[in-house]
């Protein structure tokens, strides 16, 4: 079972997220805007993504007292990367999917650099972030997430991780 320090999250959200936004980045038009079968367009999946981590980088730069009264403390050991991925899986086999603000409009290809960028940013301005947590940090403080209910700030990078990895292969796997 996989526990990530900090600097192996943050080695593993620079190589997700750029492998996410490298598969993208040469796409066409056609591909860009392409919904096969309803499924979200890659453009689409690129907004869910950036919608899915803005948040984050809000919430990782909040002072501790501010997440403690909003979400308290964990009452248990943090989950390691493979038990959470486990969860967010069991938690989509059983219906779970995006919801409210997580779900992207349609998304035109001329928004494509631009929501590239953003991406981009977003992930520098989490891990810029992350770099100010303490290890014990990571494992004391909680979030709360649509799908998985409360986890500690390890396993919500430890789901960003993931998310990125599964909304990749969703794309390459129906280009295939």
């Amino acid at each position: 079972m996989l526990t990530l320090d900090k600097p192996q999250i943050i080695s593993a959200l620079n190589e997700k997220v750029d492998a996410f936004n490298n598969y993208i980045t040469p796409l066409n038009k056609e591909q860009f805007e392409a919904t096969p079968n309803g499924k979200w367009s890659a453009g689409q999946n690129l907004d869910h993504l950036i919608r899915a981590i803005k948040p984050l980088q809000l919430a990782y730069g909040l002072p501790k007292f501010a997440l403690l009264i909003m979400f308290g403390k964990t009452n248990r050991p943090s989950r390691t990367f493979d038990e959470l991925v486990e969860k967010y899986k069991t938690k989509l086999a059983a219906g779970g999917k995006a919801s409210g603000p997580f779900i992207p409009p349609t998304i035109n290809f001329e928004k494509k650099d631009s929501l590239l960028k953003k991406y981009s940013d977003q992930k520098q301005k989490l891990i810029a972030k992350i770099e100010k947590q303490s290890e014990k940090d990571l494992d004391v403080f909680i979030l709360p997430h649509p799908l998985l209910g409360k986890v500690t700030l390890r396993e919500m990078l430890y789901f960003t991780i993931h998310h990125n990895e599964h909304h990749l292969e969703l794309l390459k796997n129906r280009t295939a």
